[in-house]
C-alpha cells in the first residue's frame, strides 16, 4: 500500500536487487496519488499545481514552536512507472514479465491504510508466500531466502506468522541517473537481533482510542528458532499465503488507522496461527514524523470535507466493529444496536475471530483484560513473551 509515496520506486529497486531469486518475486500495489485536478466526468488535469503538500515546517512561532504550511503541488511521481521505465533494464525486465501488479486510485478515492491492504492482498496470484509490508523500506541481502528458511524453523509452521516492527533509516540518496544498479545494491540492510512485539498500550490522548502495539527486548542472537510473540504488526508480517484464506484482510475498516493490528492478531491466533518475531532485522524502515512535511492520508480525508466530518469522526463507526471484535464493553452487539450501528457488523462471521483457539485463550495468551468500568481494554505485563519461554 504507497499512499503519495515517494519512495515506492527505490522500496521495489532494493527490493528486487537484494532478493536471492527475485526471478520468484511478485508485487502487488495499490498507489494512491495525486494524478492532477478531476473534473466532474472523471478526466484528469495535471497541468500546474493541481496538489498539495503536507503540512511543510516553515519556520517558528514566538515560542519558539513550529509553524507549517500546506502548499500547492505539482502531481505524484508515478513509482511504478518509474521502477518499470527510468530504472534501466535491469528492473524493467520484472516489469515485462508481469511480476509487477497494480491498482491506481485517486488519493481522494483512498480509503486509508487498512483498506489498501485489502486491495492489496486481491493482488494476490497463486504464490506460496505472502509478504505485506510498506513502500518506504530497504533490505538485506538475500532477505526472501532468509525469511523463507526463518519462518520454517518456527515449530508451529505452515501455520506461522513472522512480524515485528523494523528499525528505521532517516534517508534515501536518490540515483539522479537512474542506473539502479550500483545505487540499490549499495543500500543494504546490515542485519541485527530482532525485537519482539510482546506489549499493548491505549493512548487516552488519541482522539478514538484502541489498542496499539508496542516492542519489547530484542533477541541475544544465540536462540535456536524463532520465538512466539502475541502481536503482528500491520507494516509488515510474512506468511505462506494460506493466511489470505484463514483469516482473510477485512474490506469492512475505510478510515482506521489504528486498531487493525489488534484485529489481525487475535483473528490470525484464534484461527490456529502462531505469531513468531523473526531473530534478525531483515528490513528498514523510513519512519515519517510530522516534521517531514510529507503528504498523510487523514490530510486529503480533511480537505475533502472540508474539516466536516472530518477523519477522526469518518473511523468511528468502522473502529466499533473492530471494538466489538476485540471485546470492548462499550461495543456489545447489544450497544451498537442502540446506536444504530448494525450495519458495522456486516460479513464479521467471514471476517471474525476463529474456532481453533478462542477469545478468552487469547486474551490469557496476551496478557490483557477488561475493565468495565472504563470500557477499555488493559494490557498487563506479559510474563514469557521478552524471555522467549513459548516456542
Amino acid at each position: 500500500a504507497a499512499f503519495r509515496e515517494h519512495l515506492l520506486a527505490d522500496t521495489l529497486a532494493y527490493a528486487f536487487s537484494q532478493a536471492k531469486y527475485p526471478d520468484k518475486l511478485f508485487v502487488g500495489a495499490v498507489v494512491q496519488n495525486c494524478f492532477g485536478k478531476v473534473d466532474e466526468q472523471g478526466n484528469i488535469d495535471p497541468s500546474g499545481l493541481p496538489c498539495k503538500t503536507g503540512a511543510q515546517v516553515v519556520g517558528k512561532n514566538s515560542k519558539g514552536r513550529d509553524m507549517t504550511k500546506v502548499s500547492d503541488a505539482p502531481p505524484d511521481v508515478n513509482g511504478i512507472e518509474e521502477f518499470c521505465t527510468q530504472m534501466g533494464d535491469k528492473f524493467r525486465q520484472y516489469c515485462d514479465r508481469g511480476q509487477i501488479r497494480v491498482l491506481y486510485v485517486h488519493e481522494t478515492e483512498s480509503l486509508g491504510p487498512a483498506m489498501a491492504r485489502y486491495y492489496a492482498s486481491k493482488l494476490w496470484g497463486g504464490e506460496t508466500y505472502f509478504l505485506q509490508t510498506d513502500s518506504h523500506l530497504m533490505f538485506a541481502s538475500e532477505w526472501d531466502e532468509k525469511y523463507r528458511k526463518e519462518i520454517q524453523a518456527t515449530s508451529n509452521y505452515p501455520k506461522s506468522v513472522l512480524s515485528s516492527y523494523p528499525p528505521g533509516f532517516n534517508g534515501v540518496t536518490k540515483n539522479p541517473n537512474h542506473d539502479g544498479i550500483n545505487n540499490h545494491t549499495a543500500h543494504t540492510v546490515r542485519e541485527s537481533n530482532g525485537a519482539r512485539l510482546c506489549y499493548c498500550e491505549t493512548r487516552t490522548e488519541d482522539p478514538n482510542p484502541i489498542v496499539r502495539i508496542n516492542t519489547g527486548l530484542p533477541y541475544h542472537g544465540d536462540e535456536p528458532r524463532p520465538t512466539q510473540i502475541p502481536y503482528i504488526a500491520a507494516g509488515f508480517f510474512f506468511a505462506r499465503a494460506e493466511c489470505l484464506t484463514d483469516w482473510p484482510f477485512d474490506p469492512y475498516m475505510p478510515w482506521l488507522f489504528m486498531g487493525e493490528e489488534i484485529a489481525l492478531s487475535m483473528r490470525a491466533w484464534t484461527n490456529g496461527w502462531n505469531i513468531y518475531a523473526p531473530r534478525k532485522n531483515l528490513i528498514a524502515h523510513q519512519y515519517r514524523p510530522g516534521r517531514m512535511g510529507l503528504p498523510k492520508f487523514w490530510g486529503t480525508v480533511n480537505r475533502l470535507y472540508q474539516g466536516r466530518p472530518g477523519n477522526n469522526v469518518l473511523q468511528r463507526p468502522p473502529l466499533k466493529r473492530i471494538k466489538h471484535l476485540v471485546g470492548y464493553p462499550d461495543s456489545t452487539l447489544e450497544k451498537i444496536k442502540e446506536e444504530n450501528l448494525e450495519y458495522v457488523l456486516t460479513d464479521l462471521e467471514h471476517f471474525g475471530l476463529g474456532t481453533e483457539r478462542s477469545w478468552e485463550e487469547y486474551m490469557d495468551f496476551a496478557f490483557m483484560s477488561i475493565d468495565k468500568e472504563k470500557d477499555a481494554i488493559v494490557c498487563k505485563r506479559n510474563t514469557w513473551c521478552n524471555s522467549g519461554a513459548k516456542d
